[in-house]
C-alpha cells in the first residue's frame, strides 16, 4: 500500500531504481539537482532540466507538461552525491498562472519501474510561489530515503537555485526558460475520465481520420476516484531561508481545502430573470474555505480515520512548533553575529553609530520572530479549529470523560484499535491539547508516578499518592468500558489497604476479578497466579497450539494495578513483578504500577530495568515525555473524571450489568 506523505515526513525506499511521476492541472517544468552532503549543488552539470535533460543517473522531460516521469537510478549515484532534489516550476508564459496558488495543488509520486506507487505527496498550501522543491531523495550511510519537502519560492527558479548554492543561478534559470519556450507548444494537459469519454464520442462522430472537437481537459482533482482516501495536510512554517525569499505569510482566512478531500461541490450562483420576484427560499452560494471535517484521514473505519487524524494533528503541531523554535534560534544567532560584527570596529562601539547598528540588528531580530510567530499562530488556529470539530466526534475509547458520548454509553461488541491515555501539549500551543492515543493491546506496562514532579506546584509526595491512584482507576475503568464484556479483567494489589477510597468506584460496581489483594500473602498469591497464566500462554504460543487455550476470564486480557510499590514486596515478589512487566504483554497481562521511585531506592540498580520497561505517566501535568524526532518535551496531562460527575459510576454499572448477563 502506497504511503501518502505530509510536508516534512520521511519514508524509506524499498528500491533504488525508481520513477518520479508529477501531475499538475497546468503545464509545469520538472527538474532535478544533485547536491553534496551539505545540500550544495556544485555546478550546472549537476542540474537536470529541459535544456539539459539527461544526466548519467537522472533524466527529466525536455518540455513543460502537465505530467512528467523522471527516471532516477540511485544504485549508480556517485558517492559525492548525497541529495537528489526534485523541482517543479511554472513556465514564464503570459497565458499561464503566475503562481501555484492560482491552480490546483500538484502531486509528486515515487513509483517502481513497474508503475507500483511507493509514496505520494500532494503539495498543498502553496500560494505566491512559482517554483518549489517537491521531493528530496537523500542518502543515510548506504541507504536512500525519501522526504516530502514542499519548499516554495515566490521569486521562482533563480531564488530556488541560488538557495541550493548554485553559481550563476539566474543565468541557468534564463536558459531553462528559453528551452521551455521552444518546447511549450508540445505541452499536454492531464486527461480525466470525462475528457476521455468526450474524445471517444467525438471520434465516433467525425471518424478516426477526421479532426474531432473535444472539450478541454479538466482538473484531475475535480472528481475523486472511489478508491481514493482523503488526506489531511497542515501548512508548515517556512524555514528562515524561505522567509527571506518569500517574505512574511499573507493574511486572510485559513484554507482547509485539499484536492482529495471528499466534499460536495458548491452550488453556482443563482441569477434570477429580471421579471421574476426575488425568491426567499433560494440558498445563497457558499463562499470561503471549507471547514475542517472529523474523520478526514485514511482508514477503513471511522475509528481508524479518527485515530490517524489525531496523530496527524500531533505531527503537525510538532513540526510547526519545531519550525517556530528553529526560526527563533536563527534570529537569536543572527542578532549575536550582527552585534559582534558591529563591535569589531572600535570606532563604532561608542556613539550614535554603534547605537544605530545595535537598534537595527534588534529590529531585524524582532521582525524575524514576529514573522515566525505569525506563521505559528496561523497553524495553531487551523489545529484549534480542527480539534473543536474532532473532539466531539471521538468514540469513548478516544474521548475525555466530559464528552457527551459517555452519557449514551453501551458495552461495545468489539475492542477498539487504541485508547486515550491523556492529553499532550506544548508551551507555545496553549490551550490546544492533542489526545495521546496508544494502540491496543498495550505493548508496554504503565507507571503512574506518585512522586513529586514539581514540589513548588504540587506540595509533598503524600499529596500525590491518592491522585495517582485515582488516575489509575480512571484508566482502568476506561479499559474495562471499551472492551466487550468478559474480554478484559482488572485485579488490584494494595498491600497496606491504603487505597480503599480511591478504589471505591471499581469495588462498589463489582467489576474487579476479586477483592484487592492485601498483605504479603495476597501479593504472593496474585503474582503467582498471573505468572502461571503467562507461562501457560507462552507454552501454547511456542508450541503452536494457542487455539487449544480455553476461552473465558482465565485467558482474557488482564490489567494488574499495583498500588504503593514496593511496600509488601519481598525479593521473590519483585522478581515476579519484573517477569510480568517483561513477558506479560505478549500473554495478555498488563501492568499498571502506582509508585514513587524514591521509595524503591533500597533496591538500587536492581529495579532500573523495571522502570525503563514502563511508560511513565503522572497524575498532574508534567513535561516529561521526550520526542526524539524533533526534540520536544511534551507536557502530559491525565484524563480525569470531572469533580462531582457521576459518569464513571454510570459507565461501570453498564459494564457490571453486561458481565452478569454472561454468567
Amino acid at each position: 500500500m502506497a504511503a501518502e506523505l505530509v510536508r516534512g515526513q520521511n519514508h524509506p525506499l524499498s528500491r533504488n531504481r525508481i520513477e518520479i511521476r508529477i501531475s499538475a492541472e497546468v503545464p509545469v517544468v520538472a527538474g532535478a539537482t544533485l547536491a553534496d552532503e551539505r545540500g550544495r549543488v556544485g555546478g550546472t552539470d549537476r542540474v537536470a532540466h529541459p535544456g539539459a535533460p539527461a544526466l548519467p543517473r537522472v533524466e527529466v522531460s525536455r518540455q513543460a507538461a502537465a505530467e512528467h516521469r523522471l527516471a532516477v537510478d540511485l544504485d549508480v549515484m556517485p558517492e559525492t552525491v548525497h541529495r537528489v532534489s526534485i523541482l517543479i516550476a511554472l513556465p514564464a508564459t503570459p497565458a499561464g498562472p503566475p503562481c501555484f496558488g492560482a491552480c490546483a495543488a500538484p502531486r509528486a509520486a515515487v513509483t517502481g519501474l513497474d508503475g507500483t506507487e511507493v509514496a505520494g505527496y500532494t503539495l498543498t498550501g502553496l500560494d505566491a510561489e512559482s517554483a518549489v522543491v517537491a521531493l528530496e531523495l537523500y542518502r543515510r550511510q548506504t541507504v536512500w530515503k525519501l522526504r516530502a519537502v514542499g519548499q516554495g519560492y515566490a521569486a521562482g527558479l533563480p531564488a530556488l537555485l541560488t538557495d541550493q548554492g548554485l553559481p550563476r543561478a539566474a543565468e541557468l534559470a534564463r536558459r531553462i526558460d528559453e528551452a521551455v519556450a521552444r518546447g511549450l507548444a508540445r505541452s499536454v494537459q492531464p486527461q480525466t475520465a470525462d475528457a476521455d469519454r468526450s474524445r471517444r464520442e467525438a471520434a465516433s462522430v467525425t471518424g478516426p481520420d477526421l479532426p474531432g472537437t473535444t472539450t478541454a481537459a479538466g482538473s484531475p482533482y475535480g472528481v475523486q476516484a472511489p478508491g481514493d482516501t482523503p488526506d489531511r495536510l497542515a501548512p508548515e512554517p517556512p524555514t528562515p531561508a524561505e522567509t527571506a525569499v518569500t517574505g512574511p505569510p499573507a493574511g486572510g482566512p485559513i484554507d482547509y481545502t485539499h484536492p482529495k478531500r471528499r466534499r460536495p461541490s458548491r452550488p453556482p450562483a443563482f441569477t434570477e430573470p429580471a421579471f421574476a420576484e426575488p425568491a426567499s427560499d433560494v440558498p445563497a452560494p457558499v463562499e470561503g474555505p471549507a471547514p475542517p471535517v472529523a474523520g478526514d484521514a485514511a482508514g477503513w473505519s471511522m475509528d481508524e480515520r479518527l485515530y490517524n487524524q489525531v496523530w496527524g494533528m500531533f505531527e503537525d503541531l510538532a513540526r510547526s512548533t519545531a519550525a517556530f523554535r528553529s526560526a527563533v534560534d536563527f534570529a537569536e544567532s543572527r542578532l549575536e553575529k550582527e552585534l559582534d560584527q558591529a563591535l569589531v570596529d572600535p570606532r563604532s562601539r561608542l556613539g550614535s553609530a554603534g547605537d544605530a547598528a545595535r537598534e537595527a540588528a534588534q529590529a531585524r531580530q524582532a521582525q524575524l520572530v514576529d514573522q515566525a510567530r505569525a506563521v505559528l499562530d496561523r497553524d495553531l488556529a487551523q489545529l484549534t479549529a480542527e480539534s473543536e470539530v474532532v473532539e466531539p466526534a471521538l468514540p469513548p475509547a478516544y474521548a475525555r470523560w466530559d464528552n457527551p458520548v459517555w452519557h449514551g454509553y453501551r458495552v461495545p461488541a468489539e475492542p477498539p484499535m487504541a485508547v486515550r491515555l491523556g492529553d499532550l501539549s506544548l508551551p507555545e500551543s496553549e490551550p490546544l491539547r492533542i489526545p495521546m492515543l496508544v494502540r491496543l493491546p498495550l505493548e508496554r506496562g504503565l507507571w503512574i508516578d506518585s512522586g513529586v514532579p514539581d514540589a513548588s506546584r504540587h506540595g509533598e509526595a503524600g499529596e500525590l499518592r491518592q491522585p495517582a491512584l485515582r488516575a489509575a482507576v480512571a484508566l482502568a475503568a476506561r479499559l474495562l468500558a471499551i472492551h466487550p464484556a468478559g474480554e478484559f479483567g482488572v485485579q488490584v494489589i494494595d498491600p497496606a489497604g491504603a487505597g480503599g477510597a480511591a478504589l471505591a468506584p471499581l469495588t462498589e460496581a463489582g467489576v474487579l476479578d476479586g477483592p484487592p489483594a492485601s498483605g504479603a500473602a495476597g501479593v504472593t498469591n496474585t503474582l503467582g497466579r498471573l505468572a502461571e497464566r503467562v507461562d501457560l500462554v507462552q507454552m501454547a504460543l511456542r508450541g503452536g497450539v494457542s487455539d487449544a487455550l480455553p476461552s473465558g476470564p482465565a485467558t482474557s486480557r488482564h490489567l494488574l494495578i499495583v498500588h504503593d510499590f514496593p511496600h509488601g514486596f519481598d525479593d521473590r515478589a519483585v522478581t515476579q513483578l519484573r517477569y510480568l512487566a517483561d513477558e506479560g504483554p505478549e500473554a495478555g497481562v498488563h501492568l499498571l504500577l502506582v509508585a514513587d521511585r524514591a521509595d524503591a531506592t533500597a533496591y538500587g540498580p536492581l529495579l532500573d530495568p523495571l522502570w525503563r520497561s514502563l511508560m511513565r505517566l503522572t497524575p498532574v501535568p508534567d513535561d516529561h515525555l521526550a520526542d526524539p524526532w524533533v526534540g520536544h518535551a511534551w507536557t502530559y496531562e491525565p484524563c480525569l473524571v470531572p469533580p462531582g460527575s457521576r459518569v464513571l459510576q454510570q459507565v461501570l454499572t453498564e459494564v457490571a450489568t453486561a458481565r452478569i448477563k454472561l454468567t
